[in-house]
């Protein structure tokens, strides 16, 4: 990893800076942990041994890993094993104390790696569970075979427990391992799943389906098995009052405990390690909090956080809670409530950056949220628009190197929570249906005219930019929108909404069929209106566009389409293709991406 100098600009730092995740602790051995760090240039996964400090990195790959879990016993890792990011793969396992690893440890990255599934092809996970007595869930996605759950034993050959052609995946194991949740979209909605829980021979145990033969558009998670022997209850997230909130289902009895949580967002919920209560994170306009709800009392008390984003919590055996914080200015840290950072990584830490502000804007569907940050000086500024993608995500208050970087050059950024983001209720999320890109783009019109009439954005300095869900409304505004946009920056976009959708992994394509209607064959109208290479002639603002070549969520040859049609017509773009996925997790490589798109912003906004 390159070194952080004083003579760096900032806005390089706050990538190269070290950061890490949540740590994951093994729920029968709480001193082991597991987290996510870019310490050597690369986001890979390391062992934490909290009694001693002894930290080690277990995964060392050209392209990065973050996909990992801890047996309960802490004994093993579990880490996702696919090629140069194109998520498709295995589970491998290792040792949680590398082999021939004393107590002054080193690396040992990789070591004692071996396949954690033998017998199992390579697939799209569909989500895994472990069990206390070595035995795991293995969910599979596939062209071929559809949605696969797989249990598989120590020493024995996999059996297969479910199999269909819609999404389905892992939820949890009980605390014992006899029973399974599981999540399904056999009803055909897969933005509403369904949960049922089955025994580990694929009998089913009970069902909840809140989708009602599919007339209510209701979703359900599964949030987890208490994690105390003998009790079969199960957390459920549920939209039965228009947003995510937590419900306790006995399946063995059908019995439900509503909890009745009032609180104005969407709340999130996990248990506390004795099954006294659950940790509730609560997200609402753009910000996150926390609080316990206690069992015995019925009751809220909240916990002290500051203001701005949790991005993730967990609950200490000891009642403390730990939880990865961070504000647009500030940037993130794991702090516990017990006392101070529970997890520092060494070197500079991240310069900070400014402050979000809220701007509520009157749109065709609603009140639409935005987050601007301003550079110094006095506007009208040259103003990107960053479009998170998703599409069921949500800009915060949070740090996020990628903006910094445009304020740090003089940029306003606005982030736009359009229809279809979370955290806004469930009507403002599922108002995304069959003018897909459409909808989204009416809303960030409305807040782009706010920019400029406010006297915040220059109209003729207007960057439309994003990734992934972001990227694609980058291109399909670009051709809807013309004359609005100076420059496009469009980052593993959607292009060709054909041939992405014939190329893409099943799980997407099973979106796909849920927001607009059908297939392509079925409903073309709609996949036409909604393609951005519908109307790539009528581009006329300068494109960049950054793609990975083994990307199965936005897959590459829908992209070289649309960039062949703006080269058939001498349209001025540039095209930046990388080897790896959905993105990356080199850090050198995520600067050069950002570095390439600020130079071709500025050359064409000059």
């Amino acid at each position: 990893m390159t070194q952080i100098t004083g003579s760096m600009p900032d806005w390089e730092k706050r990538f190269r800076a070290p950061r890490v995740s949540l740590p994951d602790w093994a729920e029968d051995a709480p001193q082991r942990a597991l987290f996510v760090s870019n310490a050597t240039g690369t986001y890979e996964l390391y062992a934490w041994d909290r009694a001693t400090g002894e930290q080690r990195q277990a995964t060392d790959r050209p392209n990065g890993t973050t996909d990992g879990v801890l047996s309960p016993d802490g004994e093993w890792i579990w880490w996702f094993s696919d090629t140069d990011g194109d998520e498709f793969g295995v589970w491998m396992r290792q040792p949680f104390v590398a082999a021939g690893a004393g107590t002054g440890g080193g690396s040992g990255a990789g070591s004692g790696d071996e396949p954690a599934t033998p017998g199992l092809e390579p697939s799209y996970p569909g989500g895994l569970a472990l069990g206390r007595d070595g035995t795991s869930v293995v969910g599979r996605s596939t062209d071929e075979d559809g949605s696969t759950l797989h249990v598989v034993r120590p020493g024995q050959p996999p059996v297969e427990i479910y199999r269909h052609r819609e999404s389905a995946g892992v939820g949890d194991l009980s605390y014992d391992g006899d029973l399974l949740a599981i999540e399904h979209t056999e009803h055909g909605d897969a933005m509403h799943s369904a949960v049922r829980v089955l025994r580990l021979d694929g009998s089913v145990v009970a069902e909840l389906d809140d989708t009602a033969g599919g007339t209510r558009e209701l979703g359900l998670e599964v949030l987890g098995f208490a994690p105390v022997a003998g009790d079969s209850r199960l957390l459920v997230g549920h939209q039965r009052r228009g947003r995510w909130e937590p419900v306790v289902w006995d399946p063995l009895t059908g019995e439900e405990t509503d909890l009745a949580i009032e609180l104005p967002g969407d709340v999130n919920a996990e248990w506390y390690p004795d099954g006294s209560g659950l940790l509730v994170a609560h997200s609402f306009e753009a910000r996150g909090e926390l609080w316990r709800y206690d069992f015995a009392r019925r009751a809220l008390i909240q916990v002290d956080t500051p203001p701005g984003t949790v991005s993730g919590a967990t609950a200490r055996p000891d009642g403390s809670v730990e939880y990865l914080w961070s504000s647009a200015a500030q940037p993130p840290e794991v702090r516990s409530t017990a006392g101070g950072v529970v997890l520092d990584p060494p070197g500079a830490a991240a310069p900070a950056s400014v402050p979000v502000e809220d701007a509520w804007v009157a749109g065709p569907g609603g009140r639409v949220h935005a987050l601007v940050q301003r550079p110094e000086g006095e506007g009208p500024f040259p103003t990107v628009f960053e479009i998170h993608g998703g599409p069921t995500w949500h800009d915060s208050d949070a740090f996020a190197a990628g903006p910094a970087a445009w304020v740090d050059h003089g940029f306003a950024v606005v982030r736009v929570n359009y229809r279809g983001s979370t955290g806004y209720g469930r009507d403002w999320t599922d108002a995304l249906k069959h003018r897909v890109g459409l909808i989204e783009l009416e809303d960030i019109a409305a807040v782009r005219e706010w920019a400029v009439t406010s006297g915040l954005a220059d109209p003729a300095k207007l960057v439309l930019s994003g990734g992934s869900w972001g990227g694609y409304l980058t291109l399909l505004g670009l051709g809807t929108q013309p004359e609005a946009w100076a420059v496009g920056l469009a980052a593993v976009p959607v292009a060709d909404y054909v041939t992405a959708y014939h190329d893409e992994m099943e799980a997407l394509k099973a979106m796909d069929r849920t927001l607009l209607g059908g297939t392509p064959e079925e409903v073309p109208e709609r996949f036409e209106a909604s393609s951005p290479i519908t109307y790539v002639d009528a581009v006329r603002a300068p494109v960049y566009i950054s793609a990975g070549v083994n990307d199965p969520r936005c897959p590459i040859q829908q992209v070289e389409n649309y960039v062949d049609r703006l080269a058939a017509r001498g349209a001025p773009h540039e095209v930046y293709r990388y080897d790896a996925g959905h993105g990356s997790l080199v850090v050198e490589e995520r600067i050069k991406q950002v570095r390439m798109e600020l130079d071709f912003a500025t050359r064409h906004l000059a």
